[in-house]
């Protein structure tokens, strides 16, 4: 017979907020409006410990995910996991019969494909985003979830090319985007990602022919914006087109520096 070692009483009694796992690497596999999409995302499990018990059963949160995923690839409960925010809820519902606690979290980081037509060619072109997105039980019973992009695009600037006769130096940029919001609200990371791509001087592409290079870099110099323009773009964007607390945070990386700029801001 084993012995429960974490049902112990600490030497120090304390509450933990988070405990659980990290970077489970795993398959998962979502129905979209119609189409399987098969992502293989990195995991984060935590529930929280009470002060009397000296720690929890890793294997059971394992179990949870494992299940969770395992139902993902069964056609006649496919159609329940339409998102990934609807894979970690059946997560943390798995886990609601496994272990006791008061307060769960479940993280997915991914990569999302998404096809583009390039300027110019109208070839297609199969762009990679970042994605994060977060189920929260909390202790009233109730979910929230966080939803996170990260979409890479350019700058130029504009203060350079006013000094310059129309020379300027170009950088590429980074735009990430969160939304805290209630589970229920409706909230694509697809539209999260059109949000930030639209909001620099112009978005990058994989994939670029001759002719959509000078597209891309006439459309470019058309819009020079500063780190700052990009920042307030998407963050007006997403309070227009979302409900929930939106942080954005744009980083450029310099061409004429050997450091990085940045603009962040969040309601």
């Amino acid at each position: 017979m084993s012995v429960e070692t974490q049902e112990e009483t600490p030497r120090i009694k304390e509450p933990l907020r988070r405990v659980g796992i990290t970077n489970l690497r795993t398959v998962a596999k979502i129905n979209w409006k119609g189409k399987v999409y098969t992502f293989i995302p990195l995991i984060e499990v935590t529930i929280d410990v009470p002060a009397e018990k000296k720690g929890i059963h890793m294997s059971r949160l394992i179990e949870s995910v494992t299940e969770a995923m395992s139902e993902a690839v069964e056609e006649e409960v496919l159609e329940t996991h339409t998102s990934l925010e609807e894979l970690g809820k059946c997560v943390i519902g798995r886990l609601e019969g496994k272990h006791p606690h008061r307060r769960a979290e479940v993280w997915i980081k991914t990569h999302l494909i998404i096809p583009r037509k390039t300027p110019a060619s109208g070839k297609t072109s199969y762009e990679p985003y970042d994605v994060e997105v977060g189920v929260i039980k909390k202790e009233d019973g109730s979910f929230e979830k966080v939803l996170r992009v990260k979409v890479v695009g350019n700058t130029v600037c504009p203060h350079a090319m006013a000094n310059n006769n129309g020379k300027t130096h170009i950088q590429r940029a980074v735009g990430e985007l969160e939304i805290r919001a209630p589970f229920e609200e409706e909230i694509t990371l697809e539209d999260m990602i059109d949000v930030v791509e639209s909001s620099f001087s112009h978005p990058t592409y994989t994939l670029l022919k001759t002719v959509d290079e000078n597209a891309v870099v006439q459309g470019m110099f058309a819009n020079p914006k500063f780190v700052e323009d990009v920042a307030r773009e998407i963050f007006a964007k997403a309070k227009e087109r979302f409900n929930g607390k939106i942080h954005v945070r744009v980083v450029s990386n310099e061409s004429i520096h050997k450091h990085d700029v940045i603009a962040e801001t969040w309601n």
